[in-house]
């Protein structure tokens, strides 16, 4: 009688290989569409395994990619176990990655499964978000995602203004003013410079693409500030923005909905770790305490967030200000290190003001209390 089913998925688009055994045993190899029929009969292979085998327990893991946690529910919802795991941190050798099939990464997922089944080795899998988180998500990157496009597309501007020799004038100050603007529109109908017909249409159509991005931001603005309101995170931001100089209502909504669960994590080192904000190490042999860069793991969209807001309250709080002139006076060129610095504080600090301010399912369950401006 086995006490395992376990199988390695690697996961594709249009199909689903799998390596699965019992226990101990040498793996075989399945290969299945990725379609919900397809999803179906591998589920079905999984459940006549453990009858067959007489097994107590099926266990099926996958990497995390841009797919979603839809494969995960399916397993779930099915009576089985399942873990996704995070690709960065599969320790794969430079053979591997030089030597990668999907075969090879099956069975890598499967022996990485099995190691922790029966030897108790470490898994690296991640947090799963339950169904509400992940449609708070979608809506919160959304808004993220308009505004990158927004700013590509002002850079567009500017190199087409850069290409064909135009500089602003002074009197239309920094940033897209009104001024900026109104000289751009004259300038695509030909009245600021002898630009080209060609040149003008592309600079008419990045101004279009320009206008209706920035109403698809203020749009999205307001949906983000409705779902701000609901019980699920209210109090929250309400505190966040009250007590953190330099937070917003968009910058608290980024890191409640990246950071999930927050009660998951047990000290500000996690918190941390888990955003990506703690160097790398390399103390192996001779070396002692050689520190690198910072790991990068976890949501980069939250790390902007929190870049944005870290530079905010360095110019308007006056001991962030004096942390980072004080990282800064040690070396000049340690100013990245100091945002850094900055952006880990701002992080932990909110995890503390946001765990504080949490509902109580009854007192969430009152609704909310009025409107919350994104400007904070």
């Amino acid at each position: 009688m086995a006490k395992f089913i376990i199988a390695g998925l690697d996961v594709h688009d249009k199909n689903v290989l799998m390596k699965i055994a019992a226990d101990g045993e040498s793996p075989d190899m399945r290969g299945f569409s990725n379609t919900r029929d397809g999803r179906r009969a591998m589920i079905a292979e999984l459940r006549r395994r453990r009858k067959k085998a007489h097994a107590s327990r099926v266990v099926v893991a996958y990497e995390a990619s841009g797919a979603g946690f839809g494969l995960y529910d399916d397993i779930v919802d099915a009576g089985l176990e399942c873990h996704v795991l995070a690709p960065n941190r599969m320790g794969r050798s430079q053979k591997g990655r030089s030597m990668k099939t999907d075969e090879r990464d099956a069975e890598m997922i499967f022996e990485h499964l099995r190691a922790h089944l029966l030897a108790n080795n470490d898994l690296c899998d991640v947090w799963i978000p339950d169904h509400q988180t992940r449609d708070d998500r979608e809506l919160v990157r959304s808004r993220l995602n308009a505004s990158e496009d927004l700013a590509t597309l002002k850079g567009k501007v500017k190199n087409l203004l850069k290409r064909n020799g135009f500089r602003r004038p002074k009197r239309t100050g920094k940033g897209w003013t009104d001024a900026y603007r109104g000289w751009l529109l004259d300038l695509a109908r030909g009245k600021n410079g002898p630009l080209g017909v060609g040149t003008r249409r592309a600079l008419q159509a990045h101004l279009r693409q320009i206008r209706m991005l920035e109403e698809e931001v203020a749009t999205l603005d307001g949906h983000v500030s409705e779902l701000a309101q609901t019980p699920r995170y209210r109090l929250m931001v309400e505190a966040l923005v009250s007590e953190l100089k330099g937070v917003g209502v968009h910058v608290a909504m980024v890191f409640l909905t990246e950071m999930g669960d927050l009660t998951r994590f047990s000290n500000r080192r996690e918190v941390a770790s888990y955003i990506g904000l703690v160097p790398s190490s390399n103390e192996s042999g001779e070396k002692d305490d050689n520190k690198g860069h910072i790991t990068h793991q976890g949501s980069w969209r939250l790390r902007k967030a929190l870049c944005q807001a870290a530079w905010s309250r360095a110019r308007t709080d006056e001991t962030e200000r004096a942390v980072h002139a004080r990282i800064c006076a040690k070396n000049p060129k340690r100013r990245k290190i100091a945002t850094v610095a900055l952006m880990r504080r701002l992080a932990i600090r909110m995890w503390h003001v946001a765990l504080d301010a949490r509902p109580d399912p009854a007192r969430a369950a009152e609704g909310g209390r009025g409107p919350i401006s994104m400007t904070g």
